[in-house]
């Protein structure tokens, strides 16, 4: 115990240095790389590997990678390469970087009871994407809780399907890290070299696991509005309608589009794969309906696969391009541009064409900060994505489309793949890296982060110019 503590301190010390010299735009791509590197040298331990395998540097960094950034994508097996220490490493960095390593980092020091400064708060604040500093240490122990109750609740009902299978040691180790990894949306597993694919037609195995991923990637503040709007509707015995017109504007934006795309995703993936042989042609109704539920699901940044990738049409690529660059929504552990930033983007555009000085959501206005945000989001995202697949199309021989389906699952810490991934050069993988990395912590990031003049040039104003559009 004191051994901790002083090791907290020292993090504490590290930290507040860190803070003195560099902006929180600055601490965060950091700490995500500081934990990446730390995963890495722990993978490196020959212990990690089990009996008869042995992990170099790329590979060690490629797994620290995807567990850190939660993506999912992995160049060995993770079932049979790695041991239970191995896993475990695994399952740390899933966690750490499903919460943020910030938020990680301040979450012991609550609990050691070591006083957070302002300075830290502010880091903490933009970690979470949040909009003040007031309340701050207040959402990330509420974030920690409820993290922790539905892991565990997952984790309880993954057991009714692993324990009888596994038996109670193993059973339990399977339901913890799946619960885990579902919920972080990181889409790593140990079962074998095919995934969820054992499972494609177990109801209850994939709604657990869907309802897990949803969760995860529905975002903190949904989570805490729905959870109080709910007790004050118990409260006064409103009506579910009622229930639902007191919810935020946020929620209502989230909810809305996240059930729009899991059913507009799944009605598409099911028509353009019913006939397909190779993934839910000759399966019964039931059953193709379920798999293009889960499929349209684990496209939004999941990475668990209960059908061959690689036996998709094109036209269903063509809609996880879509599904997996939107993601999930807002501060959760999703990745993605998020749900509301598409959608303010599209709104935008909306508003241009009817002729509307401002856009409105749900009787709101949508700050025009907000507005310039998104698109720069979207943008950076999308030019980010089409680089990064020139440069893999370059360095490894790929087509297009699996090319394209690697670098959207990379950026977006989707994780599916069509197989691309173990067979990839060696600079093919480092590019891979890269762009799960950018994903975890935002092009957009990235981008203010080599920024070293945006003050000074919101100081300087010039005359309007004459340009032509459209």
């Amino acid at each position: 115990m004191m051994r901790m503590k002083r090791i907290l301190q020292s993090v504490r010390f590290r930290l507040s240095l860190f803070a003195g010299r560099l902006s929180p735009l600055h601490i965060i791509p950091f700490s995500f790389f500081a934990a990446i590197l730390a995963g890495t040298l722990l993978l490196l331990l020959p212990w990690a590997s089990s009996p008869g395998s042995s992990t170099d540097f790329l590979t060690a960094c490629f797994t620290a990678t995807t567990s850190v950034c939660v993506t999912g994508l992995v160049v060995v097996d993770t079932y049979a390469h790695w041991s239970l220490f191995g896993q475990v490493v695994l399952l740390f960095l899933i966690q750490i970087g499903g919460l943020g390593i910030i938020s990680a980092i301040a979450l012991l020091m609550m609990v050691f009871h070591r006083k957070i400064s302002l300075k830290n708060r502010t880091i903490l604040r933009d970690a979470l994407n949040l909009d003040s500093v007031s309340g701050t240490l207040r959402f990330l122990l509420g974030v920690f809780r409820g993290t922790l109750l539905v892991e565990g609740v997952g984790a309880l009902f993954y057991a009714f399907s692993f324990v009888p299978a596994c038996g109670w040691r193993k059973g339990l180790w399977y339901s913890v890290f799946h619960a885990v990894s579902a919920f972080c949306n990181a889409g790593i597993d140990i079962l074998g070299p095919d995934s969820l694919m054992g499972y494609a037609s177990d109801w209850y195995f994939l709604s657990v696991t869907m309802l897990l991923i949803i969760t995860g990637g529905l975002g903190y503040v949904v989570w805490f509005d729905v959870r109080s709007t709910m007790k004050k509707s118990l409260r006064h015995r409103f009506s579910l309608r009622q229930m639902l017109t007191r919810l935020s504007e946020h929620s209502k934006l989230v909810l809305g589009m996240t059930l729009f795309l899991i059913l507009g995703g799944a009605v598409f993936i099911f028509f353009a794969e019913r006939t397909n042989p190779g993934t839910l042609g000759g399966k019964s109704f039931p059953d193709q309906l379920l798999g293009s539920l889960f499929q349209s699901v684990t496209f939004r940044t999941a990475g668990f696969a209960a059908m061959p990738q690689d036996k998709l049409t094109g036209v269903s690529c063509l809609a996880g391009y879509l599904l997996m660059f939107i993601g999930g929504s807002p501060i959760g552990t999703a990745g993605g541009v998020k749900t509301v930033t598409f959608f303010l983007v599209l709104l935008n555009a909306a508003s241009y064409i009817s002729d509307r000085n401002s856009a409105v959501v749900f009787r709101h206005s949508v700050p025009g900060e907000l507005m310039r945000k998104a698109a720069a989001i979207v943008l950076v995202s999308f030019f980010s994505m089409l680089l990064l697949t020139l440069l893999l199309m370059s360095v490894s021989s790929v087509s297009m489309e699996d090319g394209l389906f690697e670098i959207c699952s990379a950026i977006a810490t989707v994780g599916l793949t069509r197989g691309l991934t173990p067979n990839l050069s060696t600079g093919g993988k480092w590019i891979v890296i890269i762009a799960m990395y950018l994903g975890r912590i935002g092009p957009i990031s990235m981008a203010l982060f080599f920024s070293r003049m945006r003050q000074e040039n919101n100081l300087i104003h010039f005359g309007e110019g004459r340009f032509y559009v459209g």
